[in-house]
């Protein structure tokens, strides 16, 4: 039996990648002249992170009494101190709070940039893909560094020198970010005219960069032009990885692409889900709300993923194993939901029931919506994850149903002839292979009785092939 894979064709040139798409290494002059330039700009995004940090430390001591635009988004205005004062937490308990949060994140960037530079050193990707990591990590994931180094005094001449850099870095992350997403993870822009996609996110930077008070600041707009700048802008970016996962990537760049969107989802998702929970509950968004003053720094945390997804697809560590991960998000994912809204309605509505009868609200009712969702986990889960599996893995299902199928039939089945035939059958179903035949050398019949009984296990070990790119 053979299965040869069928790659499809790629706008790749043979002298900058192998096969799947891996990166031929660079040599000479030209691999020193790059690793030379990640060490001088490495070098500049770890000053200004060094010297940022105390002024950032000592902003975030700082009360803002200002209008909240021209607040930073780490900083307390009074309101949200008396209410994290009432709550039992000091000004200096919320900073480490705000701190800690930052240097974690920052630090898982700097940590899986350095990573991928001490394996992909020799690669334009791994070059670009470790520095792209380390500078977005130096800066805070947010202008705020940059900002609180401007309100130092220039007396010392590293902080003058991270003053006049941070400007340039801060607009060179936002370039890295654009060209990340047009070339990941190969390099090369697909389609090739996606290169020009980049001067809307130079535009959308300056949107974002001229002063508050400006018509033509983008947070200025009316809420529908500013959605629909937005989703041209990082819509584009979007749609070229789409085109690049179903017309240009080989097997190992969709999974790849698949850790990309997994890691970048969070940013996406996380922000939709506050914003429904403070559009049903309007007083989590007062000024005066403590889960205000705890959710906003945790934007960082949604950058989390980014370096560790970014990490296995370009080390290729755990590579295969995205689609489990995407598989168990998606279904306990929908169940938390789906219990979620079965609980707070059993809840409001059998309170509201009681009351209405009784007078008086019942504990009862929070025992028995407990007990019910309780009930309701084993089924529902199982029923999403059949769902799920139909949805968006219908050839696993399939392979996973074809496989139980056979594997009962076999444990009858005593003619050879009728074996081999539905042998073929089920390969050529489940693995789809180009060409196939079978062989079969003379056999005792108790080596012909323990090939009966051991296929099942073989069949169900090869599965995994299903992953390729066979025909």
């Amino acid at each position: 039996m053979s299965s040869p894979l069928i790659t499809p064709p790629t706008h790749l040139t043979p002298a900058a990648t192998g096969a799947n798409g891996e990166q031929i290494p660079l040599h000479g002059p030209q691999l020193r002249l790059l690793q030379a330039l990640w060490v001088i700009f490495v070098l500049c995004d770890l000053l200004v992170l060094i010297v940022s940090l105390p002024a950032f430390y000592s902003v975030l001591h700082t009360v803002c009494t200002s209008l909240p635009g021209n607040c930073e988004s780490d900083q307390l205005t009074p309101p949200a101190l008396a209410a994290l004062q009432h709550a039992g937490f000091s000004l200096h308990a919320y900073v480490l709070y705000v701190f800690i949060w930052d240097m974690l994140t920052s630090l898982a960037f700097l940590i899986l940039g350095a990573l991928i530079f001490w394996r992909r050193a020799n690669t334009w990707m791994g070059l670009f893909v470790s520095f792209f990591l380390i500078n977005f990590g130096s800066l805070g994931l947010s202008i705020e560094h940059f900002n609180a180094i401007q309100g130092v005094p220039s007396s010392s001449v590293l902080v003058l020198l991270a003053t006049v850099m941070g400007l340039p870095l801060s607009i060179l992350a936002y370039l890295c970010l654009a060209f990340f997403f047009f070339t990941f993870p190969d390099g090369r822009f697909v389609p090739r005219w996606s290169w020009a996609l980049v001067s809307l996110w130079i535009v959308n930077f300056v949107f974002w960069s001229v002063p508050a008070n400006s018509s033509l600041n983008i947070n200025n707009w009316p809420y529908l032009l500013q959605s629909v700048w937005l989703f041209v802008v990082f819509g584009g970016s979007v749609a070229t990885q789409v085109y690049r996962y179903r017309r240009v990537a080989s097997s190992v760049q969709r999974e790849q692409i698949k850790w990309l969107i997994y890691g970048f989802a969070p940013i996406l998702l996380i922000p939709i889900c506050l914003g429904i929970a403070v559009a049903l509950f309007p007083a989590l968004n007062s000024p005066g709300s403590l889960l205000t003053v705890g959710i906003g720094p945790l934007f960082r945390f949604y950058y989390l993923p980014i370096p560790f997804c970014v990490g296995i697809a370009l080390l290729r560590y755990r590579l295969w194993d995205i689609d489990v991960l995407i598989n168990r998000t998606l279904v306990y994912g929908l169940l938390t939901g789906i219990l979620l809204v079965v609980y707070l309605v059993l809840v409001f509505a059998g309170q509201g029931l009681l009351s209405s009868l009784l007078g008086r609200s019942n504990g009862v009712v929070l025992v028995g919506s407990t007990l019910v969702v309780a009930a309701l986990f084993q089924p529902l889960r199982h029923q999403l994850q059949s769902v799920v599996d139909r949805r968006f893995y219908r050839r696993k299902y399939d392979v996973q149903k074809t496989l139980a199928a056979f594997n009962t039939t076999l444990r009858g089945e005593v003619d050879l002839e009728q074996l081999r035939e539905q042998l073929l059958a089920v390969v050529q179903e489940t693995m789809q292979p180009t060409y196939l035949s079978l062989w079969i050398r003379p056999m005792q019949q108790t080596s012909r009785e323990r090939l009966v009984e051991d296929l099942p296990h073989v069949l169900g070990s090869r599965t995994h092939v299903d992953r390729s790119d066979s025909r």
